[in-house]
């Protein structure tokens, strides 16, 4: 079955740190670009970072720049999102895409081909 599944989603005070991963099954995701994407209860989704095929090139939102790092492992075929400095902003559901045969890291939602379930992150005051 071809799927992305994100895990390491947890409840953290703000000041902390989580680490996302997003496991792909089913194929290889090494030839595409992945992004990692939010939503918040009553809000729209928005871009959060993604990372071009092989790591070379990647991009933030800036509301998370300079606290997030998007990495990947092609070996592995999974995603990672290190978070830390965490706020109560950034709680919300995040999820994993893969945009396929794109090696080139993307903001818009619209261009992924495949997404994941999603994973709570809840950060306290």
């Amino acid at each position: 079955q071809v799927q992305l599944v994100e895990s390491g989603g947890g409840l953290v005070q703000a000041g902390g740190s989580l680490r996302l991963s997003c496991a792909g099954t089913g194929r290889s995701f090494s030839r595409d670009a992945m992004g990692w994407f939010r939503q918040a209860p009553g809000k729209e989704r928005e871009f959060v970072a993604a990372i071009s095929w092989n790591g070379g090139n990647t991009h933030y939102a800036d509301s998370v720049k300079g606290r997030f790092t998007i990495s990947r492992d092609n070996n592995k075929n999974t995603v990672y999102l290190q978070m830390n400095s965490l706020k109560p902003e950034d709680t919300a559901v995040y999820y994993c895409a893969a945009d396929y045969y794109n090696g080139t890291p993307k903001r818009y939602g619209n261009a992924y081909d495949l997404w994941g379930q999603g994973t709570q992150v809840t950060v306290s005051p």
